[in-house]
């Protein structure tokens, strides 16, 4: 089951990520073929959603020396 707490969009992605702007993650999502995908993509210019969890975990395994940025469920 989904916690929708637990949802982020591009933007909190990116904060996550530390880039500049939410653009950025598309970048992302081409450059590393094992970030998390999102959980919810209604297609070219709508919505997407990702799960925090999962980024986290992504972000912690390409840099382990990353500050601890959120509450990992």
């Amino acid at each position: 089951m989904v916690k929708t707490e637990d949802l982020i969009d591009a933007q909190g992605v990116a904060g996550l990520l530390q880039l500049s702007h939410a653009n950025s993650v598309s970048t992302y999502l081409r450059r590393y073929p094992d970030m998390p995908r999102p959980v919810l993509d209604l297609g070219t210019g709508r919505p997407r959603l990702w799960l925090r969890p999962q980024v986290l975990r992504w972000l912690r395994a390409r840099r382990p020396d990353t500050v601890h940025t959120g509450v990992e469920r």
